[in-house]
């Protein structure tokens, strides 16, 4: 009976995984773009950079429908950053988010964000002219069908845990737990490190990342640390002579010849999660199904039961390397 029940569970799960890949290529097949909430710790590390580029690419290219853009840090730069980079894209008015209870705010060490905020138009100067980061949340769900949006989450899951708490307000009648159930299809993040270690971005905020582990109901997806790891971009763009006055570029000339580990370019762990979201898995990685667990010394390790899923790369990294080089050398035009 027990060996029967197990197979049982690993049929449904094998089912599961192959309806989400089928629905995420028809969804692409029929030209229907991702609506994205895209939440960032923009300023504590530049690869965030590269994953907004390729978000705003995607939004070009009529797969992405950018619908805000919120920051899980309060640095107090960061909102002014993203509004270069929005400003940069062709998108100024995009709604952008900081939190205004507790939360990290680290610096960049290596005071790129000074640059961008001093050399590139933007309309918003200041953390304060921004909404509220789950304020922001709330009013962009609200508003969109159910089950259609694709939370992209770079960063801290300090957002993702206070929206989920929160309460019914002008916004919507639902709290943030039965808001999220109705209008979110899946999140997909950078976090962990797989099948088990200790990263960042689960870590820095813990109570947040396991209470969101609890209670958030709809598949998540973990690109871990061990796969952008393997991907080092941005050396093709800073030399490129033809690319003048881009912030991406700015950011990336100024940042990697400030560490010896960004010698042969920046590892890029933002860049997949945007990537996937957008594109799905295949060919580059699959899905290894089951639970993330957080441990008490900030470590993740994984059970083999639930609806939340880890790549794994079936690709040489190479590949997915040149495919974020490439991007990173977008233009905008559109």
């Amino acid at each position: 009976m027990h060996k029967l029940s197990g197979i049982v569970k690993q049929v449904v799960l094998v089912i599961a995984i192959s309806l989400y890949a089928i629905c995420t290529h028809a969804q692409i097949i029929k030209n229907k773009p991702i609506h994205v909430i895209f939440d960032t710790d923009m300023a504590t590390d530049y690869d965030d950079i590269g994953a907004i580029t390729l978000l705003h690419y995607y939004a070009d290219e009529g797969k992405a429908n950018i619908l805000a853009t919120i920051a899980s840090t309060k640095y107090p730069r960061v909102a002014a950053v993203l509004s270069v980079m929005n400003t940069y894209f062709k998108r100024p008015d995009l709604p952008i988010g900081v939190p205004t209870g507790a939360a990290s705010a680290d610096p960049d060490w290596q005071k790129w964000s000074d640059t961008l905020v001093a050399k590139y138009p933007h309309k918003i100067k200041s953390n304060d002219e921004a909404m509220d980061a789950v304020k922001l949340y709330r009013k962009v769900l609200a508003k969109q069908p159910d089950n259609s949006v694709t939370i992209i989450t770079v960063g801290f899951y300090t957002n993702v845990a206070n929206l989920l708490k929160s309460e019914a307000d002008e916004y919507s009648p639902l709290s943030g737990q039965q808001l999220v159930d109705k209008k979110v299809v899946k999140m997909v993040s950078m976090a962990g490190k797989f099948p088990m270690g200790w990263e960042y971005n689960m870590d820095n905020d813990s109570l947040a990342s396991k209470y969101v582990f609890t209670h958030f109901t709809k598949p998540i997806i973990f690109s871990g640390f061990e796969i952008g790891e393997k991907i080092h971009t941005g050396i093709p763009l800073i030399h490129n002579k033809k690319i003048i006055n881009d912030p991406v570029k700015d950011v990336f000339r100024i940042s990697i010849p400030q560490a010896k580990e960004d010698v042969n370019g920046r590892m890029s762990w933002d860049e997949t999660v945007v990537y996937v979201a957008i594109n799905g898995t295949a060919p580059y990685y699959k899905l290894v199904p089951g639970k993330v667990k957080l441990n008490a010394n900030g470590s993740d390790s994984w059970s083999e039961t639930g609806n939340q899923y880890y790549l794994l790369a079936v690709k040489p990294p190479s590949e997915m390397e040149a495919i974020i080089n490439n991007i990173l050398m977008y233009h905008p035009t559109k």
